[in-house]
C-alpha cells in the first residue's frame, strides 16, 4: 500500500481492522518515524536541519519560517500538515495516523499531546481504530501540557490555557481551558 492510499483510506475515517493491511502500513509508518524522530532528537540540528528532518518525517516541505525545539515525537509523521509561521516547543507528541491539519502563526506549547485515533468500544474489537483528524486554525495559541483528542476542531484565534483537555471543537477566539476544557471568555 503506498503512502498516498494510506493517507485516503485513513481520511475516509473507516475503522481500521487489527491485522488488516491499513495496519500493517501504519505499522511500517511508525516505525520509519521513530528512524527520524531518534535523529531529530538525540543530537543538535540547525534550523536548516530540523526544516529537512521535518520534511522528511511528513513527507512534504516544511516552511522555512517553521521552528521546532526538539524533542518531538509523533507515531507516523505522513499526516501531519503544518502552515507558515508555526512553532512547537519542547516535548510535544503527536498520533497523527488520523490527521493533523496546523494552519498559519500557530504556537504549540511545551508537551503538547494530540490524538487522532480512538480504538473500538467493543473489547472483542479492541485492536481496531478509528481515525479522526484534528484541525487547528490560524493564528491559535495551545498551552503547555494541552492534549487535544481526535476529531476536535480549533478556530481561528483560540487560545488553549495550559493543562486543558481538548473534548469537542473551540470556536473562534475564545479561551478554553479545564478538564475538559470550557469556555473562560471571548476574545
Amino acid at each position: 500500500m503506498t503512502d498516498k492510499e494510506f493517507l485516503d483510506i485513513m481520511a475516509s475515517g473507516d475503522v481500521i481492522l487489527g491485522g488488516s493491511p491499513v495496519y500493517e502500513t501504519m505499522h511500517r509508518l511508525s516505525q520509519e518515524a521513530i528512524r527520524i524522530t531518534v535523529e531529530l532528537n538525540n543530537s543538535y540540528h540547525t534550523h536548516a536541519a530540523i526544516i529537512s528532518l521535518m520534511s522528511e518525517l511528513t513527507g512534504q516541505k516544511v516552511d522555512d519560517s517553521f521552528g521546532l525545539f526538539p524533542p518531538f515525537n509523533t507515531d507516523c509523521g505522513k499526516n501531519i500538515h503544518i502552515g507558515k509561521h508555526v512553532f512547537f516547543n519542547s516535548g510535544c507528541k503527536f498520533q497523527d495516523h488520523g490527521g493533523i491539519y496546523i494552519g498559519d502563526d500557530v504556537l504549540v506549547g511545551h508537551n503538547c499531546m494530540i490524538a487522532t485515533l480512538n480504538h473500538v468500544e467493543n473489547p472483542d474489537r479492541r485492536a481496531d481504530m478509528i481515525p479522526s483528524p484534528v484541525r487547528i486554525g490560524d493564528k491559535v495559541w495551545i498551552g503547555a501540557n494541552v492534549t487535544i483528542l481526535p476529531g476536535v476542531t480549533i478556530g481561528e484565534g483560540a487560545i488553549i490555557a495550559a493543562g486543558a483537555v481538548v473534548t469537542k471543537d473551540v470556536e473562534s477566539r475564545t479561551i478554553v481551558g479545564g478538564v475538559p476544557a470550557k469556555v473562560i471568555k471571548r476574545i
